[in-house]
C-alpha cells in the first residue's frame, strides 16, 4: 500500500493486481525479518524536535570590530539580565549578539547554557555544535557538547522508534481498504503538484490533474510548466516499475535516467547528463564541472555501501537528498531528482513517500542552508517531521471519519500527532 502512493493513477485504480502486488512485497519484508524498520544500532546524527534556534546557524559575512564590539555589549547585558532574573530580556538579548556577529562563540556558549537551564536541550547542543564548527579546539564548547549529546541522542532513538511504530501500524491497514486506495491516489497528484511547485511552477492542483487524467494541455499556461508535470510523472512511472525492488544496487545510469525523464519534456538538451558549467546555488558554490562525475561517483559508492543501509532510513534518505543536492549535478531539475532518490530510499525500506508541501519552502530551503554550513541534523530533523505527517495522514484518512488530505495551499502548521505506545 505505501508504495502505490506513488504509483501512475492508471495504476492505482486497477482493482487488482498493482495493489495487491505492491501489498505482498511490504508485507513479504515485514515478515522475513530484514525489514529497515527493526532496531537499528548505527549511530544518531542528532535528529530530534524542532528548535526556534534554527536561524542562528546560516553564516553571514564576517562581523567588523564595530559590530564584534557591540556583539559583545550585548551578551555582558545578556549576562546582567540573566543573573538579574529576566531572562526574557536576557533570551533577546542572546539572539540580538548572535543576529549581528553569529560566529560570536562565547555567545553561542552562553546562550547554550542559558537554553539547558531553560530545558531545550536540543538548542543548547545544536549551539554549542555550532561553537566547535567555528572553535573546533574551544574547551568550554566541547565540556558543554559532552554534556548534551547523549540527551539529543536519546531524544533522537525515541523519535525513530515512534516513526517506526506509525509504519508498522500504517502496514497493518487491511489491503482492501477503499479509503486507502483514495488516499493513495489523492497522494500522487498532491506528491507532483508540491514537488514541482516548490519550484515555482504555478499549475493549480486541478490543473495538474486535469494534464495528467486526458493529457490534454491547459489552455493559456506556460506549455513548459506543464511539460515539467509530465516529466514528473515520467520519473515516478519508471522509479516504481523499475527502481524500487533493486535494493543496493543504484547506479549513475539510474539517477540519470531519472533526471532524463524529469526535464526530458521541459528541457531535452540537459535532460539525463551532467552539468558542465559552474552553478550558483545562494551562498553554496556546488563542485566544479571537472569534479561532478567523480563525486557522483563517490555518492553512488556509499549509497550502495553497508554504512549507509545500515542507517535508519529517514536519516539514510535525509542524507541522499542532501548529498546529491549538494553535488548539484544538473543544469536543472536537481531538486526534482533528489526528492525522488529520497522517497525511493524510504519506499525500498517500507516507508511512504513523503511530500514537502509547497508551503514549507522557505523552511526547506533554509536547513538545507544550515546543512551546507555544516550540520545536516536540522535537514534531518524537517524530513523526520514529513515522514510522520505522511503516517499520520495515511492513519487518519483511513479512520472511520476520514478528513481526507489537506488541500493544496493550506496552512501546514503543524498540530498534535497521532500518539503511539512504544
Amino acid at each position: 500500500a505505501l508504495l502505490a502512493l506513488l504509483l501512475p493513477p492508471a495504476a492505482v485504480r486497477e482493482p487488482g493486481r498493482a495493489l495487491l502486488r505492491v501489498l505482498a512485497v511490504l508485507r513479504g519484508k515485514a515478515a522475513g525479518g530484514s525489514s529497515a524498520i527493526a532496531t537499528y544500532a548505527a549511530p544518531a546524527t542528532g535528529l530530534s524536535v524542532a528548535s526556534s534556534g534554527l536561524e542562528l546557524l546560516v553564516l553571514k559575512g564576517k562581523a567588523s570590530p564595530e559590530v564584534k564590539s557591540e556583539a559583545k555589549a550585548a551578551l555582558n547585558q545578556a549576562l546582567e539580565m540573566k543573573r538579574q532574573g529576566k531572562r526574557e530580556k536576557a533570551h533577546k538579548l542572546f539572539v540580538y549578539a548572535l543576529k549581528i556577529d553569529p560566529d560570536y562563540v562565547d555567545a553561542l556558549n552562553e546562550f547554550g547554557i542559558f537554553s539547558e537551564e531553560e530545558k531545550d536541550i536540543l538548542q543548547a547542543d545544536y549551539l554549542y555544535s555550532k561553537a566547535l564548527t567555528i572553535s573546533p579546539c574551544n574547551e568550554k564548547a566541547l565540556i558543554n557538547r559532552d554534556r548534551t549529546l547523549p540527551l539529543v541522542e536519546e531524544i533522537d532513538q525515541r523519535y525513530f522508534s515512534i516513526i517506526d511504530s506509525k509504519v508498522k501500524k500504517v502496514m497493518a491497514i487491511p489491503k482492501g481498504n477503499s479509503a486507502l486506495r483514495r488516499v493513495m491516489e489523492e497522494s500522487y497528484y498532491h506528491h507532483i503538484y508540491h514537488t514541482v511547485a516548490i519550484e515555482g511552477n504555478t499549475l493549480t492542483l486541478s490543473e495538474i490533474r486535469h494534464i495528467l487524467e486526458t493529457r490534454y494541455a491547459v489552455p493559456g499556461k506556460s506549455l513548459v510548466e506543464q511539460n515539467e508535470v509530465i516529466g514528473m510523472h515520467a520519473a515516478l512511472k519508471y522509479m516504481n516499475t523499475t527502481l524500487v525492488s533493486r535494493i543496493g544496487s543504484v547506479t549513475i545510469g539510474d539517477i540519470l535516467e531519472i533526471h532524463r525523464r524529469v526535464l526530458g519534456y521541459a528541457d531535452p538538451v540537459e535532460a539525463g547528463r551532467f552539468r558542465t558549467t559552474q552553478v550558483f546555488v545562494g551562498h553554496h558554490i556546488p563542485p566544479h564541472p571537472q569534479d561532478v562525475e567523480k563525486q557522483m561517483q563517490e555518492f553512488v559508492q556509499w549509497l550502495n555501501s553497508e554504512d549507509a543501509m545500515s542507517l535508519h532510513p529517514v536519516e539514510f534518505a535525509a542524507l541522499t537528498h542532501y548529498k546529491l543536492v549538494y553535488i548539484h549535478p544538473f543544469v536543472d531539475g536537481n531538486g526534482r531528482t533528489s526528492r525522488l532518490l529520497m522517497n525511493l530510499i524510504l519506499m525500498q525500506a517500507g516507508y511512504p513517500p513523503i511530500t514537502i508541501r509547497k508551503e514549507q519552502r522557505a523552511e526547506y530551503y533554509h536547513v538545507l542552508e544550515v546543512a551546507n554550513e555544516g550540520d545536516v541534523r536540522p535537514f534531518i530533523r524537517f524530513i523526520a517531521q514529513c515522514t510522520e505527517t505522511t503516517l499520520d495522514m495515511l492513519l487518519i484518512a483511513t479512520t472511520e471519519y476520514s478528513v481526507g488530505l489537506p488541500e493544496a495551499g493550506s496552512p501546514t502548521a503543524r498540530g498534535p500527532t497521532i500518539p503511539v505506545t512504544t
